[in-house]
């Protein structure tokens, strides 16, 4: 069973930036067998939502509007490892924010049911 564990979140004042870590519990290179990798998140209150996605090689990248310009999500295959890196960081950013993997597809994507693989969080604070 793969497991997901996300890492490098906090609380940073607005402007500021912040790194997530997502390590996959696999022989190295074996993330590549994941296929998709994914962030989302999710505000108290509202609903989960995407936010970033990267391709097997790493070539692809997809952002929702909300984050574009502002996130770049990343993997090193090699360290089984896929990376959020937040600037210019906004109070509206403030989230526990998951990392999700796909065997499902081989593309990015931003459908939450295409994901099979789900970590446990890491909350993301951005004060005022």
């Amino acid at each position: 069973q793969v497991q997901l564990v996300e890492s490098g979140g906090g609380l940073v004042q607005a402007g500021g930036s912040l790194r997530l870590s997502c390590a996959a519990s696999l022989p190295p290179f074996s993330i590549y067998y994941i296929y998709t990798m994914g962030w989302f998140r999710q505000a108290p209150g509202k609903e989960r939502e995407f936010v970033a996605t990267i391709s097997r090689s790493g070539g692809s990248t997809y952002y929702a509007d909300s984050v574009k310009g502002r996130f770049t999500i990343s993997r090193d295959n090699a360290e089984n490892t896929v990376y959020l890196q937040m600037n210019s960081l906004k109070p509206e950013d403030t989230a526990a924010y998951y990392c999700a993997g796909s065997r499902s597809v081989d593309r990015p994507t931003d459908r939450q049911y295409e994901y099979n693989y789900w970590g446990q969080g890491t909350q993301v604070t951005v004060s005022s």
